[in-house]
This record gives C-alpha cells, structure tokens and sequence, in this order.
C-alpha cells in the first residue's frame, strides 16, 4: 500500500511565524499564549511542553509584568489596551495577511458611515480572527456565514464586502452575486476580496490530490475552522475521506483492499503529526 503525505498542507505562513515568535521567546522564560496559538491540540501539547501557557482574555489583569503572545488570528483594539492598563508586555504574532484585513475593515466601515452603508464580511462568527476584524469598528459590522444570513442586511443602503482570510472562495463570490442582484444598483456595492491566497490556492490542489487516492486521510484539530472547508474538499472529491485528529483515531477497516492512502491537513496542521499518522498506517 502506497502512503503520501500531500507537501502542500500543514501549517500557512502565519501559524508558522506565530509558533516560531512563540519558540524563541520561550527560549528566555515563560510566555502565555492568548487561546490556543494554533486549532490543533496536539501541536498546542507539545509547545505547553516548552513552557508555553494558554490563557484567556480574563486571566489579562492578572499577567502585570508578564509577557503575552497574540497568535496569528489577530485580536480587537481593546486586548491592547488592556495589556497595556495591567503592564503586560504583548508579543504580537498576528499574520501580517490578518493585520492588513484588520486595517482594511477600518477603512471600509469609515467609508460607509459617510455614506449610511454597511461592512459585510463573510466569516464564522466567534471565530477569533472575526473577533479580531469587528472588535476594529467597535462589533458595527455585519458577519454573515451563509446567504440566510443575508436577511440581517438594509439592501437600500451601500455595502462593502470583505471576508475572513480563511473563507472559501466559491462562497465568498456566490454570496457577492447574490448581493448584486437584492441591491437597486449594482455600483452600491464593493466587492473586496481578502481571502488568503496562500490558503485558498490549497483547494484545487487538494480536490487532485483527493481524487487519485484510494483513501484520504485528512488530519486537522476539532477547532480548525479552515479545517472544516478543506476536509469538506476532500469529501467532494473522494467520499472514502476520513476526519481524524491523530493517529490513534485510525481504524483497520478503512485501509482493507486499499493500495493507496493520501494523508492532508489543514492550515493548523503540524507535518510532524502527518508524519506520524503516515507511520501508523504503514505499521
């Protein structure tokens, strides 16, 4: 039976800065991470290993003098402000792709208030990366996850459409058609796609790659949000894909008859648990 580990998954470039700010300040004593660094638990046990402590936005006045990583997701103004109240020293590990959405909605929701329009952005809502992008306008933003949600929308007014990095494109566009057709003029509405291309270009990859395996195997944390749109991906493709968060999950039956095995992640998805889920298989 053949096994391969697809090279294209596994961490984006920002999870992969975050846990390297993350290594290298733990080199110099105890960090705190602001919720898990990355949706996936078994990358987040082994850097609690190292030191690192996961703590919530509560545990903030209680940090006075201590240092606190923000992950790549990015956070609202007012996480800032509270470090900076309590003397916490903040390692900002937000993705530069999220910081620049971060400034884009700013941008937008100042221009539609000189207009009476609305940012919409395509997301999941309580995600922390869509925390982050409504906390920049004080939460006056519209976040819709699919097209019922539209209803929450004035379509006389106009609309500036961004979305959550991390969102599939496909949606993105269809909700935006959708949009064009409610609203009494097409020039009410702007379109402004964000999605990260360095993740979205993983899509069509992934349904090849899915389609010439027997078996796919597509490993990724119970929280990864992006996790969720790719596995869905690999489903399309081939409907023999199995959703496991390590390799202990596996099950002897999936394999019987199988000659080849393709093994994918998520953004959040370590190599080395790919690895290690491939050398389950072939033992």
């Amino acid at each position: 039976m053949r096994v391969e580990i697809d090279t294209n998954s596994g961490f984006c470039f920002g999870v992969v800065r975050a846990i390297n700010e993350a290594e290298q300040a733990l080199r110099s004593g105890s960090v705190a991470s602001l919720g898990d660094i990355v949706h996936n638990r078994m990358e987040v046990q082994r850097l609690e290993a190292l030191g690192l402590r996961t703590i919530s936005h509560e545990d903030i006045p209680t940090l006075g003098g201590k240092r606190m990583l923000i992950r790549a997701h990015g956070e609202p103004p007012m996480t800032y402000h509270l470090a900076e109240r309590y003397g916490v020293e903040v390692i900002d590990a937000t993705c530069p792709v999220v910081a620049a959405l971060q400034r884009k909605v700013k941008a937008a929701y100042e221009a539609m208030s000189k207009v009476g329009g609305t940012v919409v952005i395509l997301g999941k809502r309580g995600h922390a990366e869509v925390v982050g992008l409504t906390g920049q306008v004080n939460e006056k933003a519209v976040v819709v996850e699919c097209e019922a949600d539209l209803e929450q929308i004035d379509f006389t007014r106009p609309i500036y459409y961004l979305s959550q990095t991390t969102q599939s494109i496909e949606k993105f566009r269809c909700l935006a058609e959708i949009m064009r057709e409610r609203l009494s003029s097409e020039a009410l509405l702007t379109v402004d796609d964000t999605i990260c291309r360095r993740v979205s270009s993983r899509e069509e990859h992934l349904r090849e790659f899915a389609a010439k395996h027997d078996v796919i195997i597509f490993v990724c944390g119970r929280k990864s949000s992006n996790g969720k749109v790719l596995y869905n991906i690999c489903q399309g493709a081939n409907e023999r894909s199995y959703n496991i968060e390590e390799a202990s999950e596996l099950q002897r039956e999936w394999f019987e008859g199988v000659e080849s095995v393709g093994i994918c992640g998520a953004t959040s998805t370590p190599k080395w648990l790919m690895e290690e889920v491939a050398k389950e298989i072939k033992n």
